[in-house]
């Protein structure tokens, strides 16, 4: 049971952003993790900060699919994983139909037929081996050379059955997002458990957390500033197979006692990381961020 950190790769420099990978690993933190959205790359991120701080695992949460051929984006994380010896996690994911088609001019048809050709084709390339892969949508042909410790572990960000079945199969696991203990434990887990058959899949699961004593004032805002998040159809599933009426239901908020609870819940469902992105004010982020690495020893007692 491991316990990361989202990092946040929009921060003022670069240099921040190696500040807070190296404040993580300093206090103990099993991991990094940084989302792919509208500022930095996140994998020449973890590159960078790879080179700079040893030992911590490296994660993104996602890199979405569609604007990166698969051959291109196994030659950049095998590089990445080259540089940062062995220690990247590439989270991928198809990302919404507003960014694929709005932002990028993709179709967002059938996206788990998506996801299912590209894995087919990112899986073996990662693993050194000549890809000859084609179907309706996707054409890749040959190899990615690059020395290093061996693959990256591939996780997807799969919330709905069709993706979950996919990941199972193809992919090492999954990283999930608005994810309560109940959809964990009774659709996460299961689904893709089924998919993987004999193997044993990894489930991140990345929550929002805050050590706080203004929880109802916390969850009011999550409520009114997350909002858009219920308005995205996987989000929204992922929201109502775990009883939750919105974004500020599926946040982990409280003071020590309850944030504990909430965190043993999430690894109690089958989760075997959880992640967790920092709300509330810097100290009560820095509260949260030392509960949590006190909780990374005593969750294996």
């Amino acid at each position: 049971m491991r316990i990361g950190i989202v990092v946040d790769e929009a921060g003022p420099s670069l240099g921040a952003v190696l500040d807070q990978t190296r404040a993580a690993a300093a206090a103990g933190f099993d991991g990094v993790w940084l989302s792919q959205r509208t500022s930095r790359d996140a994998l020449t991120t973890l590159a960078v900060a790879g080179r700079e701080v040893p030992g911590i695992e490296l994660g993104t949460a996602v890199v979405p699919t569609y604007p990166r051929h698969p051959l291109a984006l196994a030659a950049q994380a095998l590089t990445v994983q080259e540089a940062v010896g062995g220690r990247l996690v590439l989270g991928v994911g198809v990302s919404h139909r507003g960014v694929v088609e709005g932002q990028y001019g993709y179709s967002f048809d059938r996206p788990a037929r998506h996801l299912r050709g590209y894995l087919s084709a990112l899986m073996p390339a990662l693993r050194g081996e000549r890809v000859s892969y084609r179907d309706e949508t996707l054409t890749a042909i040959g190899e990615v050379q690059v020395p290093t410790r061996g693959a990256p572990t591939v996780l997807v960000g799969a919330l709905g059955p069709a993706m979950l079945r996919v990941a199972g199969e193809l992919a090492d696991g999954t990283i999930t997002t608005w994810a309560t203990p109940t959809a964990v434990a009774d659709h996460i887990v299961p689904t893709i458990t089924k998919a993987a058959g004999r193997r044993t899949p990894r489930v991140v699961a990345s929550v929002p957390v805050c050590l706080t004593a203004r929880e109802d004032r916390l969850r009011a805002w999550a409520a009114e500033n997350l909002a858009a998040v219920a308005d995205l159809p996987s989000y929204r599933a992922i929201l109502d197979r775990g009883g939750a009426a919105g974004p500020q239901d599926a946040i982990v908020l409280g003071d020590e006692v309850r944030v504990e609870q909430q965190i043993r819940r999430l690894f109690d469902a089958g989760a075997t990381d959880v992640v967790a992105a920092l709300l509330g004010s810097h100290e009560e982020q820095t509260r949260t961020a030392e509960l949590l690495t006190a909780l990374t020893g005593s969750l294996t007692d």
